[in-house]
């Protein structure tokens, strides 16, 4: 069974969040929620989930490692050690990493996207360090998969689904959800 963890930070944007986990859960992927504290992490609009184990017990081999955007949802994750150490770790290991709206400025901050192309929300471009520019819904570069913003959460979670289980069970999980 593949693997994911979902970053969660204070003020993470809950359309990304909510629609990553359920469209990878509803794939039979295995993921856990990571936060910066134990408990309850509370989004940008109020909305509270709980987390399965903090970002400094991460210490598993995940196939794939996702950050939400939000503010400051983005901003807690890219100043925080632990994830950066956590995103080191997955890079040098070879595995998948995933950012949306303005989380791709944590990949940034660490150096992930030189050389890569990358999008992200409006407005945050200035941060994709070394990052080729795209307007691109969802942008796939070397293992490195990032996406626009709320209104692409769908078709970023079902390119996660694509690369973890396969497009034909993307593709299923799309005439589910009736996308397309």
């Amino acid at each position: 069974m593949p693997t994911a963890a979902v970053l969660l930070a204070p003020g993470f944007e809950e359309i990304e969040a909510i629609t990553i986990i359920d469209v990878l859960r509803r794939a039979d992927v295995d993921v856990r929620l990571l936060g910066q504290e134990e408990g309850r992490v509370t989004g940008a609009h109020g909305v509270r989930v709980e987390v399965d184990q903090l970002f400094s017990d991460a210490w598993e081999d995940w196939d794939l490692v996702v950050l939400p955007g939000g503010l400051p949802g983005a901003t807690n994750l890219r100043d925080d050690d632990r994830v950066q150490g956590l995103l080191r770790r997955q890079r040098d290991a070879g595995r998948g990493v995933a950012a949306i709206c303005a989380a791709p400025i944590v990949l940034g901050a660490a150096g992930m996207l030189e050389g890569r192309t990358a999008t992200c929300y409006p407005g945050f471009e200035d941060q994709l360090t070394g990052a080729t520019l795209s307007t691109e819904a969802v942008v796939v570069d070397d293992g490195i998969t990032t996406s626009r913003g709320p209104g692409t959460a769908l078709a970023f979670s079902l390119e996660l689904v694509a690369q973890l289980c396969g497009p034909a069970k993307a593709e299923e999980l799309a005439a589910g959800l009736l996308v397309g």
